[in-house]
C-alpha cells in the first residue's frame, strides 16, 4: 500500500530543498523522522511536515481497508523536490532604476509504502531443474556453433 502527500508552494528554492530531501530517499520512516527533527537546515521542518502528512494518509488509507498498520514499516519510496512559482518583485536601486529580486518557491512530494513481507519460496520441482539444465546446455552449444567474426583487411596508401 503506497500513499502520498504534497505540500505547494513552500516558500524556499528548490536547489535548498533538495540537499535536505536527499537525505531520507529510499530510508525507513523512522529514520527518515530522526534525521529531519535533528537538521540545522531550514528545509527540515518543511519536509518533516510532508512525511508526518504521508504517514497519517497510510493509516487512514490502512484503517479504510482495515488491514493492520505499522508506521514502523514504512519507507519512503519516492521524495522529489520541484520548483514552483517564483514570485517576481523590484527593490530600488541606483540612479532611479529597479532591480528584480526573485523569490523561488518549490513543491515537495513524498510516497510512503509498507514493506511487503517475502512470500515464502517453494523449492523447485526436479523436473524444472532438470528442464533448466537442459536448456543452459543448448544456450551453451548454441554460442559454441557461432562462427568468429571475419577479420577487415586494410590496405596502406603510399605516400607522395
Amino acid at each position: 500500500m503506497e500513499s502520498r502527500a504534497i505540500q505547494y508552494a513552500v516558500r524556499q528554492s528548490a536547489r535548498k530543498m533538495r540537499l535536505v530531501i536527499d537525505l531520507i530517499r529510499g530510508r525507513a520512516v523512522p529514520e527518515a523522522d530522526a534525521i529531519l527533527r535533528f537538521s540545522k537546515k531550514r528545509a527540515a521542518h518543511q519536509i518533516h511536515k510532508v512525511l508526518k502528512s504521508a504517514v497519517a494518509n497510510a493509516q487512514q488509507a490502512a484503517q479504510r481497508q482495515n488491514t493492520p498498520f505499522d508506521a514502523d514499516t514504512l519507507r519512503v519510496t519516492y521524495a522529489v523536490v520541484n520548483e514552483g512559482q517564483t514570485l517576481k518583485r523590484f527593490t530600488a536601486a541606483a540612479m532611479g532604476r529597479g532591480t528584480p529580486i526573485l523569490k523561488r518557491t518549490s513543491h515537495v512530494e513524498i510516497r510512503v509504502a509498507g514493506v511487503e513481507a517475502p512470500a515464502p519460496a517453494a523449492p523447485a520441482p526436479a523436473a524444472a531443474a532438470a528442464s533448466a539444465k537442459a536448456e543452459k546446455r543448448t544456450r551453451t552449444k548454441a554460442k559454441a556453433k557461432k562462427a568468429p567474426g571475419k577479420k577487415k583487411k586494410t590496405t596502406k596508401k603510399a605516400g607522395k
